[in-house]
């Protein structure tokens, strides 16, 4: 692999801005599970779903909401109008086109907040707005102006910003901010950067324009979370996330990965009371008939699940050998299960667990009995399987033991 000078110079300055302390007070989640987790393909949230999510949310301590478009109207309106007027502790954003009216409709829902979202790369200036730069700048303005004047908090959204031109961008930040935008979100439409072009860019932006950026960043390669976090050591303060990852086509930056991985990787703990995840994922998951894999990262159900005799016996000693954080941390419980990787160690820690004992030379025998019935049955056993299987095994080891 090639390394060029400019690619030591980013990997030098990445590493130096990494190592410098960022203010976790500083850092702040503007969910979208309402709004962009929605339009996951297939997704609705019915209206009583959408307003205990937001619950949730707030329980959980995020400090804004992205509640929907409100000049959808209807059933949409009715329910970003519900979330905003429930008094939480968080921020309620609307989502809008850079027109009046969907501002309007904003306002209408009582919200204290609005994304104001455009296009500013080329392909989507031509192919889908089907105008010029002149008029997308000129919409960034007015817009932004007409939402300040009604005393709104303003974040505005380059869409396909990892595609724009950035000479383009720039003047697309700069029209946003001195037409009185609180932030910039940066949106990695089609999840198409890595975590050094992130920084790169995000830097730029923040160098030479000054105002704040939110990262909205997109999976489609796998690099959401990386990106976002990228981000973040750029000086950007606000994440899009949303719970599971929801979104259009591979979704967008999961909340519960990215707000673990800024505590226990980057060891930025923005005060968020974690122990809820697992409930607000299983729900979400639920709600959007989208299944919770066991294999998620943060949530899973197998994530504090252990099989191997090796790192059963290791674990059972000193979680810390295995777990970076304790399974109550989100809400889960470690279990051992017993199946074809089981040994004797981790059947008498689970026989302890379930009531029962047995002595070392019987766990040596029985986990060989366990080992073949999970084989077969090319699953591991269920505690009612062990225990039956343990009774049998007891039983006859006494019968033998009485002739």
């Amino acid at each position: 692999m090639v390394i060029t000078m400019r690619g030591i110079d980013l990997l030098t300055e990445f590493s130096q801005k990494a190592g410098n302390k960022i203010d976790p007070t500083k850092i702040k989640i503007d969910d979208t599970t309402l709004r962009d987790g929605e339009q996951t393909a297939g997704v609705v949230f019915a209206n009583d779903e959408k307003i205990h999510i937001a619950k949730m949310l707030d329980k959980i301590g995020v400090q804004q909401i992205e509640a929907g478009i409100p000049a959808m109207g209807g059933d949409e309106k009715k329910a970003i109008k519900k979330i905003a007027s429930l008094d939480l502790n968080c921020s309620i954003l609307g989502w809008n086109r850079a027109v009046k009216s969907d501002i309007d409709a904003s306002l209408e829902c009582g919200v204290d907040a609005v994304a104001i979202s455009i296009s500013s790369s080329d392909i989507h200036i031509e192919h889908k707005l089907k105008k010029s730069r002149e008029w997308v700048l000129e919409s960034v303005k007015n817009s932004v102006a007409y939402a300040k004047k009604h005393n709104l908090y303003v974040s505005v959204n380059a869409e396909d910003s990892s595609r724009s031109d950035m000479e383009f961008l720039l003047r697309f930040a700069r029209t946003a901010r001195d037409a009185g935008a609180d932030r910039l979100r940066y949106c990695d439409t089609l999840g198409i950067l890595d975590p050094f072009d992130t920084f790169m860019k995000v830097k730029n932006i923040i160098d030479i324009i000054g105002i704040e950026i939110e990262m909205h960043t997109h999976n489609d390669f796998g690099m959401a979370i990386a990106n976002a976090i990228a981000g973040i050591k750029a000086g950007a303060t606000y994440v899009n996330t949303t719970i599971n990852g929801l979104g259009e086509r591979a979704g967008n930056a999961s909340f519960e990965e990215f707000i673990m991985a800024l505590k226990y990787i980057e060891g930025i703990d923005i005060g968020l009371n974690t122990k809820l995840l697992r409930a607000l994922s299983e729900y979400v998951a639920i709600a959007s008939g989208r299944i919770l894999p066991t294999w998620k990262p943060i949530v899973g159900g197998n994530i504090f699940v252990y099989e191997g005799e090796n790192k059963a016996a290791t674990v059972l000693k000193n979680p810390e050998t295995y777990e970076l954080f304790n399974a109550d941390d989100v809400g889960l419980e470690r279990k051992v299960i017993i199946g074809k990787y089981s040994g004797p160690k981790a059947l008498t820690a689970k026989l302890k667990s379930l009531g029962y004992k047995i002595s070392a030379k019987d766990a040596e025998e029985l986990v060989g009995i366990l080992r073949g019935k999970a084989n077969s049955s090319k699953r591991s056993l269920f505690d009612s399987e062990t225990i039956d299987t343990y009774k049998t095994f007891m039983e006859e080891s006494e019968k033998k033991g009485g002739k």
